[in-house]
């Protein structure tokens, strides 16, 4: 009897102790009306609104939910806009006709419309520490997610989320913005804020590192402390990243319009060292050496061209970036194997961005024209005869010129400045002056002009043999 009253009142204890902590965990939630917030339908993409309301009409929940919220309560217009819903990915696709499931870490639903793709995916739930099914969760030794693929409910998906900006939820069915977890308040406020413990949520994925650092500078905010902390000791699990991954990390955080603000917190935040662990070991104390005053005037230049709707080559970016890496492995090689320049050149193009693959997965196509705009470099000092009319017609002349310009301005080096302003103004010239430009350089001093290689003559064969 006594322990069927005790066995009792520890139910009792229990499940008041539960119900306890269900409502400590239960989140905030802060729903602002039509009213209060800036949002309109005009400003949302018509194909993102197309799927909200055919997953509302077939009785799911949908909501516009992470960048695209943020960017329209900040008056920016968003790249791309994101749904979620309580509908799983094969419901959503047997909705949509143009649809496509994609990932394996993460099931997602890609709704195609031409060159838009509107992203849906399901809410997602906590992690279990009972769950033993591999297809569904799966950690690997570091704590990094593996596979994510449990799925809950709206105010679970929002604790999920990485940052708390970018967990607002926007509702075409009544209009509303709800937060659940104060990302309203940070964005008043200027601050990029990690949800959850940060060490935590780095180690399961470590690119969130590299969003905290490409929100900051692209939204001008402040990484708040807790979430700025940890990522100098963690930056070095970026190395257990996939290098294609990377890659695609890489053109984001420099190629979106922000990237010289982006680089700075990059080395702040030693998280430029395991993108770049090839320049990295060129950095110097005083950031004044001539890599250091290319990479920042390469990035300010990309910035400037991506403001004014302008193209921009990653190949160009890549190709200024490694240039001094790829000079000093090219000179240690002539030296240690008595090699002649050009020989010792075209070796360190294959060792420099070998390494540079290792870490970022850059595709061959853009190597190639990195090597193209490199091996440029060493034929813009022969101009005499027709050599400077082919070089014009060469597909990189263009890219290989704008890294002369800036190997001239990093370097402070006279002569580069003065071949520069030379190519500068044979682009520009009519033929007949581009042809007394180039009379003028058989009359230059023979030590200005870089001595013609001596061809050698083959022996003169005697007999048959």
């Amino acid at each position: 009897m006594f322990t069927r009253v005790a066995n009792f009142c520890r139910k009792v204890l229990n499940r008041e102790e539960s119900e306890v902590d269900d409502i400590v965990s239960q989140p905030t939630i802060t729903v602002i009306p039509r009213e209060q917030h800036a949002i309109s339908r005009k400003d949302i993409s018509e194909n993102a609104l197309k799927v909200m309301y055919r997953l509302n009409k077939a009785g799911y929940e949908a909501w516009l939910v992470g960048g695209g919220v943020r960017d329209l309560l900040l008056g920016k217009k968003p790249k791309d806009f994101d749904v979620t819903t309580n509908a799983t990915p094969d419901q959503v696709r047997k909705l949509f006709r143009n649809c496509r499931l994609v990932g394996r870490r993460f099931r997602l639903a890609h709704v195609m419309f031409g060159p838009e793709i509107i992203e849906v995916a399901t809410f997602r739930g906590h992690h279990e520490e009972n769950v033993s099914d591999r297809a569904i969760s799966q950690r690997g030794q570091n704590g990094m997610l593996l596979r994510d693929n449990i799925f809950g409910s709206i105010e679970e998906d929002a604790q999920r989320r990485d940052f708390t900006i970018n967990s607002l939820y926007y509702s075409v069915a009544d209009f509303t913005v709800r937060d659940y977890v104060g990302g309203l308040q940070d964005l008043k406020l200027g601050i990029i804020r990690l949800i959850g413990d940060p060490e935590t949520r780095y180690r399961e994925d470590p690119v969130r590192m590299l969003r905290a650092v490409r929100f900051a500078a692209r939204l001008d905010m402040q990484i708040s402390p807790e979430t700025g902390e940890p990522i100098p000791r963690l930056a070095t699990l970026l190395n257990d990243v996939p290098p294609a991954r990377l890659f695609e990390e890489a053109l984001k955080l420099l190629q979106m319009g922000y990237g010289y603000n982006t680089y700075l917190l990059l080395r702040e935040y030693s998280l430029f060292q395991p993108l770049f662990p090839t320049i990295t070991r060129f950095f110097t104390e005083q950031g004044d050496s001539p890599m250091e005053r290319i990479i920042a005037q390469v990035l300010k230049n990309t910035d400037t061209r991506i403001h004014n709707d302008m193209r921009v080559n990653p190949a160009f970016l890549f190709a200024a970036l490694f240039w001094y890496p790829q000079i000093e492995t090219a000179q240690k090689i002539a030296q240690e194997s008595g090699l002649s320049w050009n020989d010792a050149f075209a070796l360190a193009m294959n060792d420099v961005l070998d390494e540079a693959c290792r870490s970022l997965a850059i595709p061959k196509r853009i190597t190639a024209l990195i090597r193209d705009i490199w091996q440029l470099q060493l034929r813009m000092s022969r101009r005499q005869g027709k050599r400077a009319w082919k070089l014009m017609e060469h597909p990189k002349f263009r890219a290989a010129y704008d890294l002369l310009e800036l190997r001239a301005e990093a370097e402070n080096n006279a002569e580069l400045q003065r071949l520069a302003r030379w190519w500068g103004e044979f682009q520009v010239s009519a033929p007949p002056a581009q042809k007394d430009m180039l009379n003028d350089l058989d009359d230059e001093p023979a030590a200005r002009r870089r001595p013609r290689r001596q061809r050698r003559r083959a022996p003169r064969r005697e007999g048959n043999a």
